[in-house]
């Protein structure tokens, strides 16, 4: 269906989810860059924390353990997180991305808004971790989307110099 095959058990292989995992990694340090001259460009106003941090910051609340952890504790785990998060979502597109017949950039692109998507109006929201971005600031969604653009291209790009052996010449 659109020219998207789906990957059988004999293509899954942890070299192909453990490229990936390491290209979402990578991908997650010029995203994250982003994300943090982006938010000293946006209002005064809209300067609060940015999703990762919320996320941690709730996450650890649900779990009894916000009060028990200092600050350098929580910028950490929201770190470790965040690029946690990077390499799980990168391994996930490992197992698809040679099945859709576009270039490497275009692809990480639409992997990127697709994770955005599926995490700030899907699953982080469905938990009750934040609500959905329909109810955040523009600029600051705006923000996070092209944060995501860039992760997704790094992801691309990555990934297939890494599937083409492109990092060993």
């Amino acid at each position: 269906m659109f020219g998207v095959e789906f990957t059988s058990r004999a293509d899954v292989s942890l070299q192909k989810l453990l490229r990936g995992a390491l290209a979402g990694f990578v991908a997650t340090a010029p995203m994250s860059l982003t994300m943090l001259i982006g938010w000293r460009l946006l209002p005064q106003r809209e300067k609060y924390h940015l999703p990762p941090r919320l996320i941690t910051e709730e996450i650890t609340e649900q779990a009894g353990i916000e009060q028990h952890l200092g600050e350098n504790e929580l910028i950490g785990l929201t770190i470790f997180s965040h690029f946690g998060y990077g390499a799980l979502t990168g391994a996930l597109y490992a197992l698809l991305e040679q099945r859709i017949p576009l270039p490497a950039s275009l692809k990480g692109a639409l992997a990127g808004v697709a994770v955005w998507i599926g995490s700030y109006l899907g699953w982080i929201p469905a938990l009750g971790i934040l609500t959905p971005a329909t109810r955040h600031p523009w600029r600051r969604n705006l923000l996070m989307i092209i944060a995501h653009v860039i992760w997704g291209v790094t992801l691309g790009e990555e990934t297939r110099k890494l599937n083409t052996n492109e990092w060993n010449k």
